[in-house]
């Protein structure tokens, strides 16, 4: 296929071609079936795109990746393109390429901020079949509706709020999916990682109506029948989809869903509870597996792991869960859960995992454990991460923190307490919702972590140290604001074993009182 990309380059006279990992509807998981990048270069991860010239192949991916691109990719043909600290995928592009440059690109699967960024910088041409598409089956979904007793607002009452400054000519064109599911109390719990509906919705004063995408002449039908405004966000809308509303559009600063949904209700953070409590038990399920048999692989513990989650009322996964031993564990979305790699006497276990249970809400969770006793190494490096997740989690937060203070903090923390060869590189945190990534609230170096913490957010807060010669630990709770104070979805315990308690501070010793240690 990348012959047919290359021919794309002379027929347009393209200096180069973006291949997406998503789909039409921008998704973070997209199916490999769907994801042309991976097609292109054999990466699996869930982010990065691929730029193609003549001659190169570029492939753009954050500190979660670098290990894992490397040991996907052919590297005769794909260069790996690593961002680092505050670099982003346009900073990275300008770097490699002029002003001059003349990009291809496939408007269904960019969103028209993104477009409009590469058009300040370069030329920007739109390419109307991508060669690595085929046809997706639409007819698998199976809706599932949320009663208002775990989502806590009715879908009349989302609806009242969306309308409330709406003329009667206008309309709101919802594209984000999370926000769809969000705002009709729909999930879809029919593919794994996901519970989103796969469907757009169109929301006027008279009516809201829901397109899948066997229904895209129906959808593109209304958005042309509309007289007024049509608001969209630049962020989730894809450029195809905007060339239909095309004058029409306002732009909104910000989705007014996005917003609502961030401050969780008091029935969605109990339901929090309730799916936290099950994931708990799941993990430390998997823990006493680990301890109690031998001879066992990552792939073992994996499917062991999945059947747990069943067990205690799981609908789905919310991602593809991480089971990663000793220098795999580096590797900070590690996905192969090998039959090859056997945990021995004193292998480290890193496990990062998440369930969807009846209110759609994904759970994230990572611990790491210890087969037998633990090295001096691995104690030095597990203690250095506790004492950075519980000098975040104990962050007093007033009206003006935001996720980039918080995240700001722990590289500082880490940059005290150096370990050779040891790195943090990736952001503390993500919101967590109707995707196990939401926005807001972000946890980072990046300016989308400025954003103010609130009430009733929910976020990860998971600090890593990682060395791809030893091994890496993460350990990831999910939290959510009340007050001013952060409190722990996730009650897990932290490992024992791995506790080097003479390197804990008096105050970080009563911290750790509020979890349990076994």
């Amino acid at each position: 296929m990348l012959s047919e990309i290359r021919k794309l380059l002379l027929k347009y006279n393209l200096d180069a071609i973006l291949v997406n990992s998503t789909n039409e509807y921008l998704v973070e998981y997209n199916s490999l079936e769907e994801n042309s990048r991976y097609k292109l270069t054999g990466f699996t991860g869930s982010t990065g795109d691929a730029v193609v010239t003549c001659d190169k192949v570029y492939l753009f991916v954050d500190g979660r990746y670098h290990i894992q691109a490397d040991n996907e990719v052919n590297p005769d043909i794909v260069t790996v393109v690593k961002l680092h600290g505050g670099d982003t995928f346009f900073s990275k592009f300008k770097e490699i390429f002029s002003p001059s440059a003349v990009l291809g690109l496939f408007p269904s699967k960019n969103s028209i901020s993104r477009i409009d960024n590469f058009k300040k910088f370069c030329k920007v041409v739109y390419l109307e079949q991508d060669p690595f598409d085929k046809k997706v089956s639409v007819g698998n979904a199976s809706e599932t509706e949320i009663p208002v007793s775990i989502a806590g607002r009715s879908v009349e009452d989302k609806l009242q709020y969306l309308r409330r400054n709406l003329n009667v000519d206008d309309a709101i064109l919802v594209s984000n999916l999370e926000e769809v599911s969000y705002l009709f109390n729909l999930r879809d719990f029919s593919k794994q990682y996901s519970s989103k509906v796969e469907k757009r919705a169109i929301i006027t004063n008279e009516s809201a109506n829901l397109y899948g995408r066997a229904d895209f002449d129906n959808y593109k039908s209304e958005l042309l029948s509309i007289s007024g405004n049509i608001y969209v966000d630049k962020t989730s809308i894809n450029g195809r989809d905007f060339d239909i509303v095309k004058d029409k559009a306002k732009i909104m600063d910000l989705s007014p869903i996005s917003i609502l949904k961030s401050e969780k209700t008091s029935e969605e953070i109990k339901h929090y509870m309730s799916a936290f409590k099950r994931t708990d038990d799941a993990m430390r399920a998997i823990r006493a597996f680990i301890n109690d048999n031998d001879n066992i692989s990552e792939y073992d513990v994996d499917k062991k792991l999945e059947e747990y989650f069943y067990k205690y009322g799981a609908k789905s996964l919310s991602f593809k869960s991480i089971v990663a031993k000793d220098n795999n564990s580096a590797l900070a979305h590690y996905s192969k859960s090998s039959k090859e790699e056997v945990i021995k006497e004193g292998s480290l276990v890193l496990i990062d995992c998440g369930a969807y249970y009846e209110g759609g809400l994904a759970t994230d969770i990572t611990r790491v454990f210890v087969k037998g006793a633990a090295n001096p190494l691995q104690r030095k490096v597990y203690t250095t991460v506790l004492k950075a997740f519980l000098n975040a989690f104990n962050t007093q937060v007033t009206s003006d923190t935001s996720g980039y203070d918080i995240d700001n903090k722990t590289r500082l923390f880490f940059n005290k307490n150096t370990i050779e060869g040891f790195e943090f590189n990736h952001g503390l945190g993500h919101g967590i919702g109707i995707s196990v990534h939401e926005y807001p609230p972000n946890l980072g170096c990046s300016e989308l972590s400025k954003v103010k913490l609130k009430d009733n957010m929910c976020f990860t807060i998971e600090p890593g140290l990682y060395n791809k010669n030893e091994f890496g630990v993460r350990l990831e709770n999910s939290c959510y604001l009340k007050d001013g104070i952060i409190h722990s979805f996730t009650n897990m315990n932290y490992e024992k074993k791995l506790i080097d308690f003479d390197m804990l501070t008096p105050q970080e010793l009563e911290w750790l009182k509020s979890f349990e240690v076994i």
